[in-house]
């Protein structure tokens, strides 16, 4: 299978490109060699069938030939905001949310949250989970990368938001009663860190909207609860 790159600038049929610094790299690592078979894609729809042309010791320039109209993205867009998880949690949950076809994430912080976050370390965590993202697309064949917002506090995000026509809004609590079904249109999931949402938070997001959800009788790990219903939704649209 070729290897997939992601590009973040229009790409043409019939045109010599110059990788920029972060694909090249990618490419000189892979050890591709003049003539190998690429895949590119820049998250505006579909793929690009290239080949490498020229590798040099800082630049590789690609041929970009033809477009491909694949689609692999799920049927209505998911976001999930997340009370995030700490230590290397959130990078593992950016990556499998990623690969099960997540639209958007949204870090929050909360009254539990153990990893907190703000300023210049809050935007290079973001910056690091963006590519982390885009190492995610790249891999699983996706064509359309999902954005990182930047961390908000739950009460920020909640007065931020305002729902919009036809969207589904979820909060998981292991309270509820109400089990997960397929959704016919966008919709949020909205999950607490370790420890969960405190019971305020909870009827925070019910005020705005937020129907209570329940993944069943057992009580997943904050880093397991969005992912799960992220594969439910995943294998229900196939």
């Amino acid at each position: 299978m070729p290897a997939r790159l992601y590009i973040e600038q229009p790409l043409h049929a019939d045109t010599l490109i110059t990788l920029p610094p972060g694909p090249a790299r990618h490419a000189q690592v892979l050890r591709l060699q003049p003539g190998a078979e690429i895949t590119l894609f820049n998250g505006q729809g579909g793929e690009w069938r290239a080949t490498v042309a020229q590798m040099g010791r800082s630049e590789v320039q690609v041929q970009v030939q033809q477009h491909d109209l694949v689609d692999r993205e799920l049927p209505h867009p998911v976001t999930l905001a997340i009370g995030m998880p700490a230590n290397e949690r959130m990078d593992a949950l950016v990556e499998k949310a990623t690969e099960l076809g997540v639209c958007a994430i949204q870090p929050l912080l909360t009254e539990r949250s153990v990893l907190r976050l703000s300023g210049e370390r809050a935007e290079r965590r973001l910056a690091h989970w963006q590519g982390v993202a885009v190492a995610a697309c790249e891999q699983s064949g996706r064509t359309r990368v999902p954005s990182l917002a930047p961390v908000r506090t739950l009460a920020e995000w909640l007065r931020e938001r305002p729902a919009q026509s036809g969207e589904q809004r979820c909060v998981l609590s292991p309270r509820a009663t109400r089990t997960l079904t397929p959704m016919k249109g966008p919709s949020v999931f909205l999950s607490g860190p370790e420890g969960g949402l405190t019971d305020s938070e909870v009827a925070l997001a019910e005020a705005a909207g937020f129907a209570p959800l329940s993944l069943g009788p057992r009580v997943l790990r904050a880093d397991t609860a969005p992912l799960a219903v992220l594969a439910h939704l995943a294998l229900s649209s196939l």
